[in-house]
């Protein structure tokens, strides 16, 4: 079961100005208020599990590349490798592709059984 490809087409183009509205905002609160994006971009990252743990994870490595053009190209790609895959209850789950930690391409289920 596919999707059409205007039905594609249409939600990727929908997902590029949703990304880029949100990094240009992203970009302009940046400018105008450090210090509150990055007090948010910190909680978040309490909330994702990153915490504390790793003292070497500073924010002054990461958080200057939130809302540049290299993260919103990542982003794009992968809400667009997203856009295409349906799950439906009862059914099987997508069998996306994944890299390990080579570089070397592979699907999800063949990963996960080792191949």
């Amino acid at each position: 079961v596919g999707c059409s490809i205007p039905g594609v087409v249409l939600g990727r183009f929908w997902i590029l100005l949703h990304v880029c509205l949100s990094t240009i905002i992203g970009k302009i609160c940046m400018f105008f208020f450090p210090g509150t994006v990055k007090s948010y971009l910190l909680k978040h990252r309490e909330k994702s599990g990153m915490g504390d743990n790793n003292p070497t994870f500073i924010y002054e490595n990461w958080g200057p590349t939130f809302f540049s053009f290299s993260y919103l190209l990542f982003v794009l790609k992968v809400k667009w490798k997203r856009l295409e895959d349906e799950a439906f209850q009862g059914s099987s789950a997508p069998n996306t592709p994944v890299a390990d930690l080579n570089g070397k391409m592979h699907r999800i289920l063949d990963f996960m059984q080792g191949k």
